[in-house]
């Protein structure tokens, strides 16, 4: 956690870029029944029915302190998908000397997943192009990304989507409208404040 924090600390460099990465699930959902549109003195209504389309993934890499976020909606959350994903994250930042990333310990976030879709004279480069940083098991609050795909939901996907296309398209104006936005994250928890209000985590030393 510490780690983390210390990261996020950093002054904007965009030598040495501090990029937050997550994914997360989304469902497809279609209507049973035809929606009734909002009408003067009416709210919209929908069927309680519904029908599953089956589940994407949505892939979602954030500068906090630049503004900037790169979103990919994939079918699924394989290695190949996150080895793809890394590789485009760092085309966005080809002038970076090294490119810090903070993601979970997810068992496809590894560097085999590289070997399974480059060579490995690339997967090796792809690799030390980056800082890894992991966030702590149950710590995946302290992933900033998380922010993002939140705003993304509340914004974009809280309602039903019955296919992957549409769910392309959404996300792409979204990110065009945020990074126009230039919508940065500021972050005010510090290792000092960690050690205040999770002193419980930390061991007990004896005197």
């Amino acid at each position: 956690m510490e780690r983390v924090l210390d990261v996020y600390k950093r002054p904007f460099d965009p030598l040495y870029p501090v990029v937050c990465m997550d994914e997360s699930p989304k469902q497809l959902i279609s209507e049973t029944k035809v929606p009734i549109p909002v009408s003067p003195g009416h709210v919209a209504k929908h069927d309680y029915e519904y029908r599953r389309c089956g589940v994407c993934n949505i892939f979602l890499a954030s500068e906090p302190l630049a503004g900037k976020r790169i979103v990919k909606v994939t079918q699924r959350k394989t290695k190949v998908d996150w080895a793809s994903f890394i590789n485009e994250i760092a085309s966005q930042y080809e002038g970076a000397k090294k490119i810090t990333l903070v993601m979970d310990n997810l068992n496809t976030h590894e560097a085999g997943s590289f070997y399974e879709v480059f060579p490995p004279d690339t997967a090796k480069a792809l690799w030390e192009r980056f800082e890894f940083v992991h966030t702590p098991k149950h710590g995946s609050w302290l992933n900033m990304a998380e922010i993002e795909l939140s705003v993304l939901t509340r914004q974009c996907l809280n309602r039903r989507i019955a296919d992957i296309e549409t769910v392309e398209k959404e996300v792409a104006a979204w990110q065009k409208f945020r990074n126009n936005k230039i919508a940065t994250v500021n972050w005010q928890f510090t290792t000092e404040d960690a050690r205040v209000k999770l002193r419980r985590l930390y061991p007990t030393l004896e005197s």
